[in-house]
């Protein structure tokens, strides 16, 4: 090839390299953008079970997490869990609402969650199953539009708090959220650069108001009522 040649070949490339950089960088502000946000707007509003005491939410909230075969929630949801259970016993709600997947008919994270609760002493007819939370922007926009939920506690880990806390105000409804980190996890790293994209994915989701089909299927249900939801 002529030098002649190798000219544009080498403008091209130069060309290309600038649009793949500016995309990068661009990606990064928005996923840096997006985080910065979603924790700052949300961070105060973190507080403890003893704090929460009185704040006579409609619900807590609890998010979602694998459960082993045999059904029980794994250590993560266990912690979530037992954070609600303590919320209820303070006095902070008296509702819980679990949250899960349950796509197929062997695998149930809410019937595990409800289980779970009952075992700790919450009466049946205080956990409310939500079987349609295949995300956490989905658990949001179904608590505050199947539920009916106005005023509620959400309680995970507090990597994924500020998410949830923001979708949930997003979607009005009034938010306090506890952090439910009861030790070290395994894998911590990887949930953590994993939630990046999440929030990324839910700041939008959020600002946009994105519905949730399985919310304009169901029933809405009265959280003074004793039931689940499908």
């Amino acid at each position: 090839m002529s030098r002649r040649s190798k000219g544009p070949v080498r403008r091209l490339l130069g060309i290309a390299l600038r649009v793949v950089v500016g995309c990068l960088l661009a990606a990064l502000l928005i996923v840096g953008g997006a985080n910065l946000i979603t924790v700052m707007s949300t961070r105060d509003n973190v507080h403890t079970v003893s704090d929460l005491a009185d704040f006579d939410a409609d619900a807590v909230v609890v998010l979602g997490a694998s459960v082993k075969p045999d059904g029980t929630p794994s250590d993560i949801l266990q912690d979530r869990l037992e954070t609600a259970v303590s919320l209820y016993r303070s006095g902070a709600t008296g509702a819980i609402i679990v949250s899960g997947d349950n796509r197929t008919s062997h695998y149930n994270e809410s019937a595990a969650m409800k289980a779970y609760c009952v075992a700790l002493g919450v009466p049946s007819e205080d956990v409310y199953e939500d079987h349609a939370g295949y995300s956490t922007y989905e658990s949001m926009y179904r608590a505050r539009h199947v539920f009916g939920a106005e005023r509620i506690i959400v309680t995970t880990q507090a990597y994924h708090l500020y998410r949830a806390m923001f979708a949930a105000q997003g979607l009005g409804m009034e938010t306090r959220g506890v952090a439910s980190d009861h030790g070290a996890y395994d894998n911590q790293r990887m949930y953590s650069l994993r939630e990046a994209v999440a929030r990324t994915k839910d700041f939008f989701n959020t600002l946009l108001q994105v519905p949730v089909e399985s919310a304009h299927d169901a029933a809405p249900v009265n959280l003074a009522d004793s039931g689940d939801l499908t």
